[in-house]
């Protein structure tokens, strides 16, 4: 098969690392988290300790200055790992970016540096119980009250929302009709009156991810708060975003890919009819299409992280990536389960968890309908 060629011998002695991180600290947890809803906060200590938090931010203000294909690799061994509990790839490539690219210099110390450090935790607030990927439909409002914004309003699917220390939050301030001229993103610390979290949401999956709902009565933040300036909330977030759909089509690709090479493990361990499950056609020509089909979306990722790189990634190539990509995922893990038989269907198996854990990626990031309307505007 084709080999990557985009990493270099950094890059891969911080892979080495960071996976044996994983297996060491990480994995050993990880099913005590699903147990309780959230993941402890002190591996987020760790994991900043270590230097794996907000590795492409700056040095100014905590992080290491790399490069975003550090964060490509955090990303494939989270998702190698089926580690869904860990919230770090938002808090890391999403969350700091906007604070880092829109936030004021007093806003970046305020939370950069706490953020690399892992003693704070962060979200961001975007989805609301009615609007789903419609952004410009939010009905959180952030009214002018002198020197404060006062936030009413709520939140729902928000990861790391019932740890988070502090939330970006998608906001409607000013005139209704200016429609997305309308929204703006403000920083609300979690110790704020007014601001509560509900209880972790019971998932199918991801169990160990804190995603929560967030309210906000009669919240009230400085207007220093702001992030950028009032009515630019909605391009931010359309800039940030393609971004965030190519993490996501990095993950569906990094954990098919590793369910897959379980499946060719347990394909050649299985006997059926005094023959190793492996031997029957059906089996190799199933595992010869995965294989692939993942090979070719492994090159357009791959590709698409080169653009991103060179800052030339655009929406559409990005959406399509996240919708193919977490498509394939969805496809390759039903296979896997079938190929495992009724032990697919056993939770104890890596196999069952990813397929149920997977199934959230073709919802968030915006679902995968509407990353086929971005494709067709450009058409």
């Amino acid at each position: 098969m084709i080999p990557r060629q985009i990493f270099n011998a950094d890059h891969d002695s911080f892979r080495h690392s960071f996976r044996r991180f994983l297996n060491a600290e990480v994995m050993p947890r990880h099913e005590q988290w699903e147990e309780q809803g959230f993941v402890d906060p002190a591996i987020w200590r760790r994991a900043g300790e270590l230097g794996f938090l907000c590795t492409n931010m700056p040095e100014r203000v905590g992080g290491a200055g790399c490069d975003r294909l550090f964060s490509a690799i955090l990303l494939e061994e989270l998702a190698r790992a089926n580690a869904t509990g860990i919230g770090w790839p938002l808090h890391s490539d999403i969350v700091a970016p906007y604070l880092l690219r829109y936030g004021s210099e007093e806003l970046q110390q305020a939370w950069l540096p706490k953020m690399a450090a892992g003693e704070a935790i962060t979200a961001i607030a975007m989805t609301e119980p009615g609007g789903g990927s419609d952004l410009q439909s939010m009905a959180t409002v952030a009214l002018e009250d002198g020197d404060d914004y006062v936030i009413n309003g709520s939140k729902i699917f928000i990861t790391n929302g019932y740890n988070c220390d502090m939330a970006i939050v998608a906001v409607k301030t000013g005139s209704s009709a200016r429609g997305a001229g309308n929204v703006s993103l403000i920083v609300v610390e979690a110790d704020r009156a007014g601001f509560t979290k509900g209880k972790p949401l019971k998932k199918a999956g991801m169990k160990a991810q804190d995603t929560c709902e967030l309210f906000f009565d009669n919240v009230r933040v400085p207007r220093t708060n702001i992030v950028g300036q009032p009515g630019m909330g909605f391009m931010m977030l359309m800039q940030e975003l393609a971004w965030e759909r190519l993490l996501i089509a990095i993950t569906s690709i990094a954990n098919a890919e590793a369910m897959l090479e379980a499946t060719i493990a347990y394909t050649k361990e299985r006997q059926a009819f005094g023959r190793p499950v492996s031997t029957f056609q059906h089996t190799r020509f199933a595992l010869a299409e995965m294989k692939t089909e993942l090979q070719i979306a492994r090159v357009f990722v791959d590709r698409c992280l080169e653009l991103e790189i060179r800052k030339e990634l655009q929406a559409d190539a990005a959406a399509a990536a996240k919708y193919w990509c977490s498509d394939l995922q969805g496809k390759v893990l039903d296979q896997c389960v079938q190929l495992h038989g009724g032990y697919g269907f056993m939770l104890e198996y890596p196999v069952a968890r990813a397929y149920v854990d997977a199934r959230a990626q073709r919802i968030y990031g915006g679902t995968n309908e509407i990353m086929k309307e971005i494709i067709a505007r450009g058409i």
